[in-house]
């Protein structure tokens, strides 16, 4: 099972430097993706945890794929109903191919409905776009637009990888229909023991392959373990975070994306303490997931 790491590329403190510095903590400690998120104006409910400036998703991995090697660079989620379908298409498009073949796309139907106000984007609507939208992108790179040469060349084909977003029964429908993976957000391991059940069912349904599990879930190492039942996966202490990693590793996890910022944007003036959890949880996996030395 492999790591990957959600990097934070919103608020003042996130320069330049910091950006940069974050890839380079990423690459060096061995994580296998590193993953920005999405949101086009700061409209009051976004900013509480969010703040300004929220650097464009496409723009920030096309800038970092020239200062990495060989991370794989995604976005976790774009927000589909906030862009044009072509115009998605043609930006992960050109960002898978520039990057070497580096790019997933991670896509959701958003929940900020005042952005979706200044936007002009219907919110009651959210869900039915993000179908119509990844319906038309995948036509758009297969050429499947009569008049329209498709944004992928033959040897590209089928395009990014697309993790589909969300918790509800939509989410994981929509993961089956119109995705290479289920990409869940911030959960218990019993609730998503239960929703992967629920998943297969649906693939089952459709007469479709299941979708690789793709999930993020927060990090926040504790001094002590949590003993409420409704710790989220990925905080609590050290034994227990390692306990979650193995549980969806069980669960076929291919990748597994830790999130360090828990939504204060105070933690964005000090990111060598994000820095030191995913440097203690990488090094612990490591020896964790470890094959026993032969005899």
């Amino acid at each position: 099972m492999r790591l990957g790491v959600n990097v934070p590329n919103f608020g003042p403190a996130t320069t330049v430097a910091v950006l940069e510095r974050w890839a380079h903590v990423a690459e060096g400690l061995g994580f296998d993706m590193l993953m920005v998120s999405d949101h086009v104006l700061i409209t009051e409910d976004v900013a509480t945890r969010y703040p300004a400036p929220f650097h464009d998703p496409f723009t920030t991995l096309a800038w970092l794929a020239g200062r990495t090697s060989d991370i794989e660079l995604g976005i976790t989620v774009l927000i589909m109903p906030y862009r044009p379908p072509a115009l998605t298409a043609q930006m992960a498009a050109s960002l898978h191919r520039l990057s070497g073949g580096r790019f997933v796309l991670g896509v959701a139907v958003g929940w900020a409905q005042k952005e979706f106000a200044a936007l002009g984007v219907p919110f009651k609507r959210r869900g039915a776009l993000t179908d119509e939208y990844l319906d038309e992108i995948h036509q758009i790179w297969g050429g499947g637009v009569e008049g329209v040469a498709p944004a992928l060349t033959p040897e590209e084909l089928p395009g990014p990888p697309v993790w589909i977003g969300g918790n509800s029964d939509a989410g994981i429908r929509r993961a089956v229909v119109s995705g290479n993976g289920w990409h869940p957000l911030s959960f218990t391991m019993d609730w998503l023991e239960e929703a992967v059940g629920r998943l297969k069912s649906f693939a089952d349904e459709a007469g479709r392959a299941v979708p690789t599990l793709a999930p993020r879930i927060k990090l926040r190492l504790s001094a002590e373990p949590i003993t409420d039942p409704e710790r989220e996966a990925g905080i609590g202490s050290l034994e227990q975070v390692l306990d979650d990693l193995n549980r969806l590793r069980a669960l076929g996890s291919e990748i597994v994306v830790l999130d360090p910022y828990l939504g204060d944007p105070a933690e964005l003036d000090r990111p060598e303490a994000a820095w030191r959890d995913l440097t203690v949880v990488t090094e612990a996996w490591k020896r964790y997931a470890a094959p026993p030395p032969s005899a």
